[in-house]
């Protein structure tokens, strides 16, 4: 998977309880095409046992500076992306420090690799002024910090301290292997999932979308060093890791949202499901049963695209859209991209089960502003969100 396919990753691990965090980090890091290598310091040894990491990783754990010559200079080499998790107090100091008094001290000392350290411990410990002293300095070296998470801590206690989940951790890994693209310091808008028009308190109008294709956009614009902002409506599929979130619900909402987080923006990326009809009257009181039969009267909902045409054209914001068809598709699309100012829109057939609203995966036809078309064939819509932003950098950021 994107982008850890082939890639060396090399996990350093510390004494701290959340060590074994960090083989749930390492499986989600070999099921996405990574190969892993996992250094141990002594105390992380006490926590979790060096046949955890070799049975997962199908690769020797390495603990001694003495155990190979230049042991520490070759894993650091090797390494694609480095990640310090969990990273101790102790740790962080001597990192800090320029320590190279053990195995892991010395790798990371001598990487040329971008690092990542995950920072684990008591609250106080984190809160203490030479833990921040630490942190600040290696904040100025260009080591990324990530997290610690606010919760619940081994002692009983809560507060800052808790390592960031292994899925925080790989995004942020992800972000470090794929620097440097055409969206770095871009900002990028990305719309996902459905809207809602009230009927009443408890019902509403809406559709299938889960969100998916949005969240996958988003995930991989901000993977891509972009400043990226997801308008979301209310999916069924978690928000991504990274992107800065604004939920609405209605297509009113998304809207007004849309049209401030345009200000400034490069990339319009338009993946919501945005419902096209409203009621006319928007009841304050419950629809009882007993009203019935009910005759609802609907109007065409706003229309994003339309609506922000023309500050679209103005910024010179690049913009893609998304069609879905039941039938005369490719025309259909012609028309909507012309209509509604796209530079790029993806056409879905509907009633499929395997493309569209719900699924996980998605086939697509592009359409250029030229009239040329590409078959994108079907793939998980993570990787058509890769397809789509690949082209988008390709030809229009480049």
């Amino acid at each position: 998977m994107r982008p850890f396919e082939g890639r060396r990753v090399l996990l350093v691990v510390s004494g701290g309880i959340a060590a074994y965090k960090s083989a749930h980090l390492v499986r989600r890091l070999v099921r996405a095409g990574a190969e892993v290598d996992v250094v141990m310091t002594s105390s992380a040894r006490r926590f979790v046992g060096e046949a955890t990491f070799e049975g997962l990783t199908g690769r020797p754990v390495h603990t001694d500076l003495w155990e190979r010559p230049m042991a520490h200079l070759d894993l650091g080499r090797e390494a694609d992306v480095i990640a310090a998790a969990p990273a101790t107090a102790d740790l962080l100091a001597r990192m800090a420090g320029g320590r190279a008094d053990d195995l892991a001290a010395a790798t990371l000392l001598a990487a040329a690799a971008p690092v990542a350290v995950c920072p684990a411990m008591n609250l106080r410990m984190w809160q203490h002024p030479a833990t921040r002293r630490s942190v600040s300095r290696l904040r100025e070296h260009r080591v990324r910090i990530v997290g610690p998470a606010h919760g619940e801590l081994a002692e009983g206690e809560v507060g800052p301290g808790r390592m960031a989940e292994p899925e925080e951790i790989q995004a942020e890994l992800g972000r470090l292997l794929e620097g440097g693209t055409a969206l770095e310091g871009r900002r990028v808008v990305v719309t996902g999932g459905p809207t809602r028009a009230r009927l009443d308190p408890v019902r509403f109008l809406s559709n299938g979308s889960s969100g998916r294709m949005g969240a996958a956009l988003a995930a991989s614009a901000w993977r891509r060093g972009a400043e990226t902002t997801l308008i979301a409506g209310p999916g069924t599929v978690p928000h991504p890791y990274g992107p800065r979130v604004r939920q609405v619900e209605s297509g009113g909402g998304m809207l007004e949202a849309l049209r401030e987080e345009l200000e400034g923006a490069d990339l319009l990326l338009m993946a919501a499901a945005v419902t096209d009809f409203r009621p006319t009257d928007d009841r304050e009181a419950k629809i009882k049963k007993s009203d019935g039969p009910l005759e609802l009267r609907l109007e065409t909902g706003p229309d994003l695209l339309v609506e922000t045409a023309e500050q679209r054209r103005e910024a010179g914001v690049f913009t893609l859209g998304f069609a879905l068809e039941t039938d005369d598709g490719l025309e259909s699309a012609r028309r909507k991209l012309e209509a509604k100012s796209l530079d790029l829109i993806a056409l879905n057939e509907a009633g499929r089960p395997d493309v569209g609203l719900a699924a996980a995966t998605n086939e697509v036809t592009l359409v250029g502003r030229d009239g040329a078309t590409e078959e994108i064939p079907l793939m998980s819509k993570e990787e058509l969100a890769d397809r789509l932003l690949d082209r988008i950098e390709a030809e229009a950021l480049s």
